[in-house]
């Protein structure tokens, strides 16, 4: 399933996460288990430090690089030379050009790498741009300065931390929402009320969780290393969640993170 971005291009609905896989045979393997599975999409960045490795196990896998879709992001001690980061990003994957650049975190230079983004998308070394971990009035300050919208935000969303006033306002501006630790990094997979629906389905958590975010049409990054549990999180798309099951999980909301909070950042 893909999901038709801002600027016309084809994003697949479920990717591969790879935040704290590490470098060297855990990532590749990982990376080629998901190629394996059916999955198209990878997402990666500079500060994860496994970019030659998912490079790697692209062109191990025999999947054409046409027929993937990898992201990767420019990170916070980058941003003095954007051009720069992503060629380096760009060798380290072995590929003349990335699918998604997002800015990783609403440092304070982001409106000026906005601006060299733009550039790199206009250079077609990028296929879209986008940004990451950007609130609400990250957003609206971003939209003030430019003609060019992002693509995708991509942020923390699950059912415990169901950004709605977000995701209102993406939508409303044609931002592709983009979910990282859908799982919330497996601490609220035994969840009763969650595990209550899977049940009725026959389906795991984590399936269930991933389903609801692709019948809001968010697009999400689960991530592991297990090549069995790879394969179940992308076995979401033969079924359905009923209405009333997805308002249950619309209401779970805690507000609850795993990851950075962005909101104070200035």
């Amino acid at each position: 399933m893909n999901i038709k971005l801002n600027n016309g291009i084809l994003m697949p609905a479920v990717g591969l996460g790879t935040w704290k896989s590490k470098p060297g045979k855990e990532t590749e393997q990982a990376v080629l288990w998901a190629l394996q599975a059916g999955y198209r999409h990878i997402d990666t960045a500079a500060i994860y430090g496994n970019e030659a490795s998912v490079g790697r196990a692209i062109r191990a896998s025999g999947v054409p690089r046409k027929d993937i879709f990898i992201t990767t992001k420019l990170w916070n001690n980058d941003h003095g030379d954007p051009r720069k980061a992503l060629d380096l990003s760009l060798r380290k994957l072995g590929t003349d050009f990335i699918d998604l650049y997002l800015i990783h975190f609403p440092v304070p230079q982001r409106i000026a790498s906005w601006k060299v983004l733009v550039e790199l998308y206009g250079e077609k070394k990028a296929r879209a741009i986008g940004v990451s971990n950007f609130t609400l009035r990250h957003l609206k300050e971003l939209l003030a300065h430019t003609k060019t919208v992002p693509v995708v935000n991509q942020v923390e969303f699950s059912p415990f931390l169901h950004q709605k006033e977000l995701l209102d306002y993406c939508r409303a501006h044609n931002i592709q929402l983009e979910a990282y630790s859908p799982l919330s990094q497996g601490k609220k997979l035994s969840d009763k009320r969650i595990a209550a629906i899977a049940t009725r389905y026959g389906r795991s958590t984590a399936q269930v969780i991933i389903r609801w975010l692709i019948q809001k049409k968010i697009v999400t990054i689960p991530k592991s290393v297990t090549k069995e549990r790879i394969a179940e999180n992308f076995n979401v798309f033969d079924w359905k969640i009923t209405d009333d099951d997805m308002n249950t999980l619309d209401n779970l909301d805690e507000d609850f993170r795993t990851c950075w909070d962005p909101t104070d950042t200035p």
